[in-house]
């Protein structure tokens, strides 16, 4: 393609590691990015003048405000390089700009750091770390439990969902599940079965999230659910940090209910994940007494991050980018109709 008809991108919340893989593809699909460190907000809105589309990622801020913005300047799309799209007004959306998303880039990746977490937390594995690297050789305090044989609640069965179980059923492990639209064959009646949430928080020794954050998903971890599970049980969440009532979870954690939590998401993280805060106060006092917390682990949203999973974004977003510009249409369009999300099928959004 032709320097002059290539297709602008602004791209936002840039990380060092987004570039290898966005600058390959674009340069063989024809899109030409420029990119900004800074998140899409408000105030960062007017850098986007002048350019086709605007990429943009979890932390990013589209609201109203945003998206007026974004079509007065005549940008025509927004590429989410992300599959949730939870920090966007969608129904604000509808009509004014077009919203792509990248549906799935590695289900193993998000999976497989789910059970990283898991393991790390119940045997103890980053003490074990620390010591003996202080040549402390002890054993005291790093007794963990089998997984076999324990049964794991895993809310939320897309395929990020389902590769955790298969990862679980490795284990020797027993699986209950729950999914507003359960996956057709993976209730075998046996070692996998879809329950209703109360029977789930009841009889689960650990628990994993993977479901989209939305109104009925919102804090599905709070109070009263914690209240109904198993004592000592293990909450993992690798998907959206609302989904988790983080106060809940640390009355529940200080009661003794919560036996340990791993969290790869924290609901109010877009302000501090994803950069080094090392030198400053932390502020936010909830998840300063998270981390303090010795049977919690917080890693920084990073379970998406492997190569698989950046190549895989980079090129989706970029065919996407592509489609929609080419041929006026992309399969990973999201529209809203009758306030429902639904992937845009027929290019005939608006």
């Amino acid at each position: 393609m032709k320097m002059e008809n290539r297709i602008k991108i602004a791209f936002f919340d840039t990380k060092p590691y987004d570039k290898p893989s966005f600058e390959r593809f674009g340069e063989k699909y024809g899109i030409t990015f420029k990119y900004y460190e800074t998140k899409l907000n408000e105030d960062t809105v007017e850098l986007a003048q002048g350019y086709d589309g605007v990429c943009a990622f979890v932390n990013d801020t589209v609201n109203a405000a945003v998206i007026d913005s974004l079509a007065d300047m005549g940008v025509k799309v927004l590429a989410l390089r992300c599959a949730g799209f939870n920090n966007v007004d969608m129904k604000y959306a509808f009509g004014k700009i077009h919203v792509l998303r990248v549906p799935a880039y590695s289900p193993y990746a998000v999976a497989e750091h789910t059970m990283a977490l898991l393991l790390t937390s119940i045997r103890r594995i980053h003490k074990a770390y620390i010591r003996t690297r202080d040549f402390n050789f002890s054993l005291s305090g790093l007794t963990g439990f089998d997984l076999h044989g324990k049964t794991v609640g895993v809310i939320g069965t897309g395929k990020i969902g389902r590769v955790f179980i298969d990862i679980c059923r490795g284990f020797g492990m027993k699986v209950l599940a729950y999914d507003k639209f359960p996956a057709e064959g993976l209730d075998n009646g046996d070692t996998v079965r879809y329950v209703e949430l109360d029977e789930l928080f009841a009889n689960s020794d650990i628990i994993s999230l993977h479901c989209p954050l939305n109104e009925e998903t919102h804090h599905i971890i709070n109070a009263e659910a914690l209240e109904k599970c198993k004592r000592g049980v293990v909450i993992l969440n690798t998907s959206r940090g609302a989904l988790v009532d983080a106060e809940a979870l640390l009355a529940g954690i200080k009661s003794r209910k919560v036996g340990a939590a791993c969290l790869d998401v924290y609901e109010e993280e877009s302000d501090l994940f994803f950069e080094d805060n090392s030198g400053h106060i932390l502020e936010d006092d909830t998840l300063a007494r998270l981390i303090s917390m010795p049977n919690v682990i917080v890693t920084s949203h990073q379970a998406f991050l492997t190569e698989d999973a950046l190549e895989n974004i980079a090129e989706t977003t970029v065919k996407n980018i592509v489609d929609f510009f080419e041929k006026k249409q992309c399969p990973n369009e999201l529209c809203y109709r009758k306030g429902t999300a639904e992937d845009c099928k027929d290019g005939k959004c608006f």
